[in-house]
Parts: C-alpha cells; sequence; structure tokens
C-alpha cells in the first residue's frame, strides 16, 4: 500500500468524523444565536406555516393547496415586514459573530471605574448611562453627542452624570478603556412589553443592546437601581457582584487579566 492509498484510507476514516464535528458546531452557533436574539419567534412561525402545507398537502385539500400557493409570495413579503426587527437583529449578530472564538484576550479593567461610579450616583439618585462597545463600531451614535477619547475613570463619569452638565442627560460610549464620547443619544427599545415603569434612560439602554453586540449600564435616577441591558433583554437591579461578573463575562475579562491601572481610581 502506498502513501496515496494509506492518506486515501486515513481520511475516508476521518471524514464522518469531520462531518459530524462541523454539523454540531455549526448547530451549536446557530442555538446561540437563536438564544441571544429573538429569532425564536421567527421560527415558530415558519413551523406554524409548515404544519399548514402539511396538513393541506396530506388531506389533499385542492382549494387551499391553490389559496396557500396562490399568497406564497405575499406571505413571503409579509412574513419580512412583520418580523422585520427580528431578522435585522439575527443578521447583526451572525456578522459580528466572532465564529472561532473560544478563550477571552482582553485584559482591560476599566469596567472597575463604571462601577465605582455607578454606585456612587446610585447612592445620590442620579441617572446613568454607559454603553460598553465590544467589537462592532457605532460611529453614528458618537457623533451624536461630544467626542472625548479620554482617560476612563469614576471621577470623570461622576462629574458628567452627578451635575446638571450638558452632557448630563446623554450617554457615555466606552470602549477599549477609553471614554469616546458623552452626551449621546441611543435608539429607543421597539419592544412593546416593556414595563411601563421603566423610563427613557432603561428604553434606551435596552433598544441599544438590540443593534449592538456589547452591553448597556443604566442607573436609574427614581430607584438608584443599577442594571444591565444586553442581547435584547434587561436585568433590572442587579448587585455589584453580578454586575462585575457579568461585565468581566461579555467584555470578555478574567480574573488573572486584572491588573489596577491608572485608570482605577479611589472609591
Amino acid at each position: 500500500m502506498n502513501a496515496l492509498e494509506l492518506m486515501q484510507k486515513f481520511y475516508g476514516f476521518l471524514r464522518p468524523i469531520l462531518d459530524i464535528a462541523l454539523l454540531t458546531f455549526l448547530l451549536y452557533k446557530a442555538y446561540e444565536i437563536i438564544l441571544k436574539t429573538n429569532a425564536l419567534q421567527i421560527i415558530k412561525a415558519a413551523v406554524v406555516v409548515g404544519i399548514a402545507y402539511g396538513v393541506v398537502g396530506l388531506l389533499n385539500l385542492g382549494t387551499m393547496q391553490w389559496i396557500l400557493n396562490a399568497f406564497a409570495p405575499g406571505l413571503i413579503i409579509a412574513f419580512a415586514i412583520v418580523f422585520q426587527p427580528e431578522l435585522r437583529l439575527l443578521l447583526l449578530k451572525i456578522g459580528q459573530k466572532e465564529w472561532f472564538a473560544f478563550g477571552t484576550r482582553s485584559k482591560h479593567t476599566y469596567v472597575d471605574s463604571v462601577l465605582i461610579a455607578a454606585e456612587s450616583l446610585s447612592k445620590l439618585k442620579r441617572g446613568m448611562l454607559v454603553v460598553f462597545i465590544k467589537h462592532t463600531k457605532h460611529d453614528n451614535i458618537a457623533d451624536t453627542g461630544t467626542r472625548l477619547n479620554a482617560d476612563l475613570s469614576s471621577g470623570l463619569l461622576v462629574t458628567i452624570f452627578g451635575h446638571d452638565t450638558p452632557l448630563h442627560d446623554g450617554a457615555c460610549i466606552v470602549q477599549g478603556g477609553k471614554l469616546v464620547a458623552a452626551g449621546c443619544f441611543l435608539p429607543l427599545s421597539e419592544q412593546y412589553d416593556i414595563k411601563k415603569t421603566f423610563g427613557t434612560r432603561h428604553r434606551a439602554a435596552l433598544g441599544m443592546s438590540e443593534i449592538c453586540d456589547g452591553v448597556v449600564l443604566v442607573v436609574s435616577e427614581e430607584t438608584g437601581a443599577i442594571s444591565l441591558a444586553y442581547d435584547s433583554k434587561l436585568y433590572y437591579d442587579l448587585s455589584q457582584d453580578q454586575l462585575k461578573k457579568i461585565l468581566e463575562s461579555r467584555l470578555e475579562i478574567t480574573a488573572q487579566d486584572q491588573i489596577i491601572e491608572d485608570t482605577i481610581d479611589e472609591h
């Protein structure tokens, strides 16, 4: 047996394993995307339509088959219109997805500055809105406010949100340990089942989480509750430990990577 035949035999043995491994990988990533978006609604709608077609075909209902076939193009267009927000978010998540990223690489510790400021403002019952950008740039959002490109510190955030400055009503954009911009306007959420008690800041935090791959931190001016919004969901009134754990996980910061830097100042 020559080398070529040996390689072919080895590949014949390896091929089904590669096939199953690739299918498993794709199914896992698809499940991950569906779990983090509202794509489940799209799947449910598609299943209902598929069942309807199956029942009509099984019972051989000629008139219904003709009607469904006649309206099929319109159904597709209506489907795209009704589920436009979900489809947009699904495509956005697919485009943002790092398919082969399994580890954590970032070594930033800038979240500590934001958490210190959030805790201080929470006690003062002052509102706060900070967007942590992960990978995708959102220059159109940053351009609605004032560009700063400043080193991040809790003192700077408290100054912005703790007083009635021109920037305190908007959101701060944080990326790579830098305060990119302040006083930015965020898109409001398109979801219809938001609690009536949530104000504009929470709706803006949820709206931003629907179009970005990062995390939005919001401090309630009424209750002082600190919440996080990501993957189109709002997690209300979290503890400092929960905030730190979620931010470290979502922004790929590990305990081994955390080294106190100049961006972290006194409590």
